[in-house]
Formats: C-alpha cells, structure tokens, sequence
C-alpha cells in the first residue's frame, strides 16, 4: 500500500526537478535512478547492520555511495559531479562488473541532464528520505511514479489505467505454466499484473507470503516465461525496474522493434497482453516482410503480430483504437476476416473516456482464444458503460462501475465456451452474440455490434439504425399531481409535438408549484397537439389530473440498460425531430406538421450505441448548466446596474 508521505515525496521531487527537466519522461527517469541507486546503497547497510558485507558499492563503486553523496563536507558543485560520475560508474561493464547485469543495464547510459547544485541537493535530500524495508514497498512508489508520467502526441503512447489492465488479465487468467508476452510493454504494467494473479491464484487462504503454493523451481519458470518487447530504451528500463521491484531478478525485458525486426518473429506465446502505441508515424511504418497482412498502419500491424504470434492453444486481449473495428481499408477488413475466421472469441466495447486525460479515443478489448476448436459459432459483444471513473481530465472515482459485471459475464462465457465446445445460451445481459458467419459474410467484417442488431431495433433508414419508440418504451401510468410528482415539462418537437404557447406556460408558472418535483427518472412525459381551448384550461392542484394532452412513456424492462432517457428528450426536441414524422393536424389551430398521439408509438428515432447516447445527453446536461450559470450572470448583472442607477 503506498503511503500518504511517499506519494508526497514523490510530487516533491517532481515539483523540485520541473524547472530543470520540464519533460515528465526525463523527471520519471532521474527519479527512478535515484531510488535504484539509494535502494542499493540501502541494501549494502543492511547486510552490514547484519554481520554481512557490502555487494554493491564495492570496489570501485565505493566512492559513490549514496550516503557520501549527502555528506554536507562536499559542495554543491562537487556534489553534482560525484552524482553524475557515480551514475556513469553504476552503468559501465569495468567498474560494475560485479553488479548483477540488469543493474548495469538500468544505469547504462544514464546521465544528468542538468548541473545545479542547490537543485540536485534538494532533489537528493528529498528521495533520502525515502524509507523502506523491502523492495514491495519501493514497488509501490515506483508504481505511482509510472502513473504520473503522461506520455501522449505524436508516438500515440499513453499509460493503460491500471484497473483496464487488471481487468484484461482476471478475463485470460494465466497460469504458472503460460508463456506470456507484452510485445509493447511500456512500463510493463501488464506483465506485472499477470505475475500478481499468478501469485494470487497460487497463496493459500491464511499465508501472509504471496504465492506460498509455489515452489522456486516453479517461480523461476515464471520468471522466465514473462516477457517484454518495447523499441524505447527509457521504457525498457522502467519496465526492468518494475519487474525486479515485484521479485525479478533478471526481467526478460528486451529493446525490441515488434514491427520493423523479425529476429524474434519465430517465438510463440501462449498468452499475449498488450496496449500497443497505435499512432502511425508521418510516411507509414515500414514493417518487415514476414507479416500475413500487407499494411504500412501501426495498428494493423500489431493486431497481425498478436495473432500471428499466439501458440496453437494460446489466447490473446488486447486494446485496440476504434479503427480496428470499422474502418473501411482493405487491410483493416482482411485482418478482420482473419481472426475472425479461427480466433475471434468476443469483443469488449469501452467508454470513450476511459484513458483520460492521455486520450478520448474510443477503444475496444479483442479477446483471442485458439484453444477452442472447433471454433465457436458465435462471437459475443459486450460493452462497459462506466468503468468507475468519472471522464474528465481528473478521473475522480465514482461509485457506478459495469467491469465487475462485465468481467464476471464475461468470464462466464469463456467457461461454457470451453465446457461445450462452443456457447449454448442465447441471451447475454450486457450485450448479443453474432453468429460467425454474418460477420465473416458482411462486407468489410466489422466488429461493432451495431453493425449486426439493426433489424433487432427496426431496421435501417437512409443506412442509418433506427428504432420504432414502440420498441423501447411502452405507456406508464397517467401524469400525476401529487406531493412528489408534477409532470408539467413535456417532451416538444419544434412543429411536431406541440410547442406549447407562452400564454399556457406563463398560466402553468402562476401556480404555486415549487414543493412539487418531476421524478420520472426512467420515464418521458410527452405533450401530444390540442386546442387552444384546452390550452387555456385552469389546472385546480392538487385535485384536478393533468391535461389529457399528456402520456406518460418509460424504457421496457428489457432495455433498460441499452436507453439514455436524457437522450430520448433530446432527440424529440431536436430541430431534426420534424423530418421522422409528418402529417397535418386537423381542426381549429393552424396547420402544422405533428404527431397524433396514436402514431407515437410508431416513430422511428436514431439508437446509436449507448456510450453515444450518454455522450449527448452530457452535452445536454452541460448547456442547462450554463444557461443556470448566464442567468445567474444576468441576475447579478442588474443588481449591480441598479445599485448604481
């Protein structure tokens, strides 16, 4: 559990070192050097406290011990060049031959960046204070340290939320004896993670020792059989760090470019992870030519890599941008079609905001499982609403969170795909199934399920999905007027269903009403077209029933979870509600294009996938606060004019 004072020190030394090395990538680096070296040079006392020797800063590595680096005999000047030789010394295969090679690798290379003597020594005064009695808890720091770095732009490299990451590993629960591999690795977040739910998977109820069911032979194995691809070599150091800090002695960790060398290409996994980079550079990548699929698009390379590099019985889960679903090239649908045609288990739709604030792009989990053969006859699509966080720039934790649901359904449908060669049941609670064949016989083979329930919601106009209201809502109980509800807000359509004139409005707003709240969360009250006669009427509260003008309609029981009914509200009332019906009311008011009542329940209205639907009825909910707010401004506005006047 990382502390409250470590997470401080942390944004301390970041906050010291921002002046001098404004990018978050070089502060993570010199900070994550620093708690290596002083986490040495820690170790060294220990084994001195206890009758040992020193192993680290021996030879000639004992000048550069981190407590003579804090002496206050040296300078500030001298200070900065005894830090900056020590971290040359640490890196080099003469002077630290006898440290283990992943050491050497860490601080290979390594320089500082900058020669201010006041600024190293606050920086080195602050990660002294560090303290820790094993490396989990030096795991912790360095875990929130990662989390601080926003990489994002122009490589298209952007940290996967650790609960994504978690939630992908607990769907393909690997095992002890699974080859596993991130060919993108990053921090090498999910390698860690997949190492954790070994541990887990494998502690007996009352151990306080991780992983005690293991024995060490089976540990090594482990070891070895977690690997890591990144072509960064910053991130190929903080990838061995993390690893090491979590037990690796030596991380299989390796600086490697997945798409462009294919000295690696014959290897095999049987579980691959990944949130791969899929920003493509200006000009293309320029892959080797060992790829099943001719592409010069990073994303499409990767998704071929993934599958191409899964053993007979391997799976795989992996993020992918919006694009690897639906986008039109020939080579988006060729890889479509392949993993579709032996692979494709299920797809996983995530809300748009999920990797706020590096990126709003809209994503999707692929799951991959070549163990059930013959393949199943369907693929199932699943979709997260809101994965426990809100989507904004600060992600605060809110308590609404599908991914336990989903991951439990989900996990469901691996188990009886793999108990009955296939899936038995035809309903899933928080998606569909499509059957195999549609999607390998649909042009282009995308991998959204709107693209293949369109008829389920009352087929498609001008190629657009549609769905009658009839559909998905259902008549409810008559407004009412009581001391909890008072439905005088009704759903309009500007020359569709009626606009209701100021004269009504202003009669409504006469009476005292402020003690009455509309509490139709799951239902819209909608105004159908009457005569002015009935416009003008008295309302008697709180006897006399609301205008027969009205009805009340909620979302069926059975979409309940697919239906925004902000949205619904929106979508009446848009300027674009007067094309979806049209016919002439009859009688004493003037002309119009309107809805009869009786033919509500057949208007056909747009039904994008949920996450759309919440999208716009946020747009929705952010314009009624600002017209609160310009009221308000309005308000204040005369008060202050007539204070003067």
């Amino acid at each position: 559990m990382l502390s409250s004072e470590t997470k401080r020190r942390i944004d301390a030394a970041r906050d010291i070192l921002v002046g001098k090395l404004p990018l978050p990538t070089d502060q993570v680096e010199l900070i994550t050097l620093a708690l290596i070296y002083k986490f040495m040079d820690d170790l060294d006392e220990q084994s001195v406290q206890l009758g040992g020797k020193r192993s680290y800063f021996i030879k000639d590595l004992e000048p550069y011990r981190w407590r003579t680096l804090l002496s206050q005999k040296i300078s500030g000047t001298d200070r900065v060049k005894l830090f900056a030789d020590g971290l040359e010394a640490l890196g080099d295969a003469k002077t630290a031959k006898h440290l283990p090679e992943m050491f050497r690798d860490i601080f290979r290379n390594a320089m500082l960046k900058f020669r201010d003597g006041q600024t190293l020594t606050l920086f080195l005064t602050q990660i002294d204070g560090f303290t820790y009695s094993h490396s989990e808890e030096l795991g912790n720091a360095f875990e929130y340290l990662l989390q601080t770095m926003r990489i994002q732009g122009k490589n298209g490299q952007f940290r996967t939320p650790r609960h994504i990451i978690d939630f992908i590993v607990d769907i393909l629960e690997p095992t002890p004896e699974d080859k596993i591999l991130d060919p993108a690795c990053g921090t090498g977040g999910f390698l860690v993670s997949a190492y954790k739910h070994i541990l887990a998977k494998h502690t007996s109820k009352d151990s306080a020792v991780p992983g005690d069911q293991l024995t060490p032979a089976k540990r090594e194995m482990i070891f070895k059989n977690i690997v890591g691809y990144d072509i960064t070599p910053l991130m190929v150091k903080l990838s061995e760090v993390n690893l090491f800090l979590h037990g690796f002695s030596s991380p299989e960790i390796h600086e490697y470019d997945t798409l462009s060398n294919d000295a690696r290409w014959s290897e095999k996994f049987d579980l691959i992870l990944a949130n791969p980079p899929f920003m493509t550079p200006t000009g293309g990548i320029s892959p080797h030519s060992r790829f099943g699929i001719t592409s010069r698009k990073a994303e499409v390379l990767f998704c071929d890599f993934f599958y191409e590099h899964l053993s007979p019985n391997g799976r795989a889960g992996f993020i992918v941008p919006e694009g690897i679903t639906c986008a039109t090239g020939a080579a988006y649908a060729k890889l479509r079609k392949m993993i579709s045609e032996e692979a494709l288990i299920g797809v996983i739709s995530l809300p748009a905001g999920c990797f706020m604030p590096y990126s709003e792009v809209k994503t999707s989990i692929i799951l991959l499982d070549k163990s059930l053969q013959p393949t199943p006859e369907k693929v199932f699509f699943l979709e997260v609403n809101n994965d426990g966080f809100e989507f904004g720039a600060q992600r605060k934790q809110i308590e609404t969170n599908d991914l336990p649901r989903i991951l439990k359904e989900t996990k469901r449908l691996l188990e009886e795909a793999k108990t009955n060669k296939g899936f038995k049941s035809d309903r899933i609670e928080s998606g569909s199934f499509v059957k195999r064949h549609q999607i390998l016989q649909k042009k282009g083979h995308p991998l959204r399920l709107e693209d293949y329930i369109s008829k389920k919601l009352g087929g498609e106009v001008d190629g657009k999905t549609r769905v009658k209201i009839g559909d998905i809502l259902e008549k409810a109980d008559s407004p009412r007027v009581g001391d909890k509800t008072l439905p005088i807000m009704s759903i309009t359509m500007k020359e569709g269903l009626v606009d209701q004139s100021k004269k009504f409005k202003k009669r409504v707003a006469s009476h005292d009403i402020s003690k009455y709240k509309v509490i139709f969360k799951n239902e819209l009250v909608v105004g159908f077209p009457i005569d002015e006669a009935v416009l003008g009427f008295q309302f008697k509260y709180p006897e006399a029933a609301v205008s027969p003008a009205y009805q009340v309609w909620k979302i069926k029981d059975e979409k309940f979870d697919q239906i925004n009914i902000r949205f619904l509200e929106n979508v009446l009332r848009s300027s674009s509600a007067i094309a979806i019906y049209k016919t002439k009311m009859q009688g004493s008011v003037k002309r119009r294009r309107t809805v009869p009542p009786d033919k509500f329940s057949e208007i056909l209205i747009p039904l994008p996938r949920k996450q759309v639907q919440d999208e716009i009825a946020g747009i929705s909910d952010e314009n009624k606060k600002l017209e609160a707010q310009i009221e308000i401004n309005h308000q204040q506005l005369d008060f202050r004019i007539k204070d003067i006047w």
